[in-house]
């Protein structure tokens, strides 16, 4: 079993991105901030994108909110050089600069006003991800023209099926070039005017369902939305190819709970097999105690004989508390353990629970400290 090396990581000029992914509520976003304030506290120029919609990394980086435009983070210390700037992804405004910087003024205009656009860029199963893929590879080309970063780090949005981050771009590039709406753009163009009843029917049908004004808004969508498509595949697969070079390392962040861990064995299983450069692994929250030699058992002995003489009722409730607390301890290190005995291959980390939740530059320091102990 081999211990993650964080500092080696973020240390390495190499290293240009990091992604941190994992299901919900593991820690994702803590992580990712704490891991661009130590690298950037470290010398390197950071920015931290996050696609999670809580506001905690803003709190947290001392910044009274974050947007789709990174924002320098003041009470960084750069006696080293470093730099960190921080954003939050808004992804129907990143969408719609994809459409500003991609079509004429013309057809932009169209698009942005079209109710079918305006649904799907703010609502649309996968949008998020895929404008996730688009913001970093925006960053990518400004870092690269501009040195402005020299390292940027993404925290993924929870997600549930695992790795919807990769799927996501295939999934709304197979969307927007697929039959269905080429079938909608159909009856606009010249000789497909005369095509078969068939289409003529199921035209009919989709205007039945849909009704006439939505059906209506798609096809004007599909129809100014056409010169676009080419161009969405492309930047999706361009990102993905970014994903894969040697420069880009992923994390994975995982609590050592049953259903994360078993979530942590499916990315780094699908990691390997999109031949994504898998880092490690980041197991977080992980129970720990300062008195490891009063087992949970002499715990509770100890305070039944309290009880049994009628003693210090509350040195009791505290023993009974330290059990809880062991099992806690016990239940964590085993499954942690079961976990790395797995994976004797991928570098691993655990970091212990906080008595409080992080909420300031401080705490994420300390995390960083955590990361690399």
């Amino acid at each position: 079993m081999t211990d993650l090396d964080v500092d080696a990581l973020i240390d390495d000029t190499e290293t240009r991105i990091i992604i941190t992914c994992g299901s919900g509520g593991v820690g994702k976003t803590t992580t990712a901030a704490a891991l661009g304030l130590r690298a950037a506290e470290r010398g390197r120029k950071v920015v931290v994108l996050t696609i999670d919609p809580a506001r905690r990394l803003a709190q947290s980086l001392g910044l009274t909110e974050l947007d789709n435009t990174p924002r320098s983070v003041a009470e960084v210390n750069a006696v080293n050089g470093g730099r960190l700037d921080a954003m939050m992804l808004d992804m129907k405004r990143t969408f719609d600069e994809v459409v500003l910087a991609h079509a004429t003024p013309e057809k932009a205009e169209q698009i942005l006003a079209n109710p079918f656009y305006q649904a799907l860029s703010s609502s649309f199963a996968g949008t998020q991800e895929y404008m996730a893929m688009e913001k970093l590879g925006q960053l990518h080309k400004q870092a690269e023209r501009t040195g402005d970063w020299d390292l940027i780090v993404v925290d993924t949005p929870p997600s549930r099926s695992a790795l919807d981050f990769l799927d996501a771009p295939e999934r709304l590039a197979s969307l927007l070039e697929g039959r269905f709406l080429r079938l909608l753009l159909a009856p606009a163009r010249g000789p497909l005017r005369l095509m078969s009843a068939g289409v003529n029917m199921a035209m009919s049908v989709l205007n039945k369902v849909l009704g006439a004004q939505v059906l209506t808004d798609v096809q004007t969508f599909v129809a100014a939305f056409d010169t676009l498509f080419g161009g969405f595949r492309q930047r999706a697969e361009q990102t993905v190819a970014l994903l894969r070079e040697s420069h880009t390392a992923f994390l994975v962040v995982a609590s050592p709970q049953n259903d994360a861990l078993r979530e942590a064995s499916y990315f780094t299983e699908r990691l390997r097999e999109e031949g994504m450069p898998l880092a490690g692994v980041v197991l977080n929250r992980v129970t720990t105690t300062h008195a490891p030699e009063l087992s949970a058992e002499r715990s509770l002995a100890a305070a039944e004989r309290l009880d049994e003489a009628d003693k210090s009722p509350l040195a009791a409730a505290v023993l009974r508390l330290h059990a809880d607390k062991m099992h806690q301890v016990v239940g964590d290190h085993k499954r942690a353990d079961r976990f790395r005995r797995g994976h004797r291959s991928i570098p691993t980390v655990e970091v212990p629970a906080l008595a409080d939740d992080v909420h300031d530059l401080t705490g994420l320091r300390q995390i960083g400290e955590l990361l690399t102990a």
